[in-house]
């Protein structure tokens, strides 16, 4: 799909991977409604862009559609807001769980369902769902998050194949780790002590870019974890196994 004049949302444009995928987006000339909790870096982030919209919206407590209005419509839709959760699931706050599901996986179906019939009316249009290597392969400690990036990878999945007979397509794209904020001190030691793979964001951004314009119907980046992505589908007994030692170091990061 080329971008240059379509109509895109983009949640978690303040972030520090969004800004970046919204600064690529707005190279390609697209018209950019940009959606993030934290109004004041989105502001100054749109007065840097031409064509940006800032949409300030809080994706934990509902949705807004303010987004597509502005707009006039939309062609792409990409969730990439995400909250994390790094601890031992004993520990694990409800409330912050609750959170967690509603911004990673309640959001992004809200958001699709909202502007699915839009795209359908004009018999065309891309949802990208940014997901994450820990939605095909459940981490230890990181239950809450890899529940809902299970759940995304499912969605994205499901929505595709109902999908398929029209001219709406779903793009899944997992990530492996990233050096971004939403990593805390704790995580960013861990990843350290257990060897784990992190990427730029910028190099990120890029791939996922590419993966929209090449209209794929999912893309995993980063190896050899999406290669331990489809170990996992397959003999989830044998990551179990592989991943024990690392386990073990990572809990004195999970519980001090």
């Amino acid at each position: 799909m080329r971008l240059n004049g379509k109509r895109i949302m983009l949640t978690g444009a303040a972030g520090g991977m969004g800004s970046i995928l919204a600064r690529l987006l707005a190279e390609r000339e697209a018209n950019c409604a940009l959606i993030d909790v934290d109004a004041e870096q989105l502001e100054l982030l749109c007065q840097q862009l031409p064509n940006a919209i800032a949409v300030p919206a809080n994706l934990s407590i509902g949705t807004s559609c303010q987004a597509a209005e502005a707009l006039g419509g939309v062609d792409v839709l990409i969730n990439l807001a995400g909250l994390m959760s790094f601890c031992t699931y004993e520990d694990e706050d409800l409330n912050r769980l609750e959170r967690l599901i509603q911004v990673n996986l309640v959001a992004p179906m809200a958001l699709s369902q909202a502007v699915l019939p839009t795209m359908l009316a004009q018999d065309s249009g891309q949802i990208v769902n940014i997901g994450s290597m820990f939605g095909s392969i459940g981490f230890a400690y990181f239950a809450a998050y890899s529940a809902s990036k299970f759940g995304l990878r499912g969605f994205s999945q499901a929505l595709r194949r109902e999908l398929l007979d029209t001219n709406v397509s779903v793009t899944y794209i997992s990530p492996r780790a990233v050096k971004t904020p939403i990593n805390t001190s704790a995580i960013m030691e861990m990843n350290v002590a257990t060897k784990t793979n992190m990427d730029e964001p910028d190099v990120i951004a890029g791939k996922i870019l590419q993966a929209i314009e090449a209209d794929r119907k999912e893309a995993y980046l980063g190896f050899p974890e999406s290669l331990f992505a489809r170990l996992n589908g397959l003999w989830p007994a044998l990551i179990d196994t592989a991943t024990r030692a690392q386990n073990q170091v990572a809990r004195s990061f999970a519980k001090p």
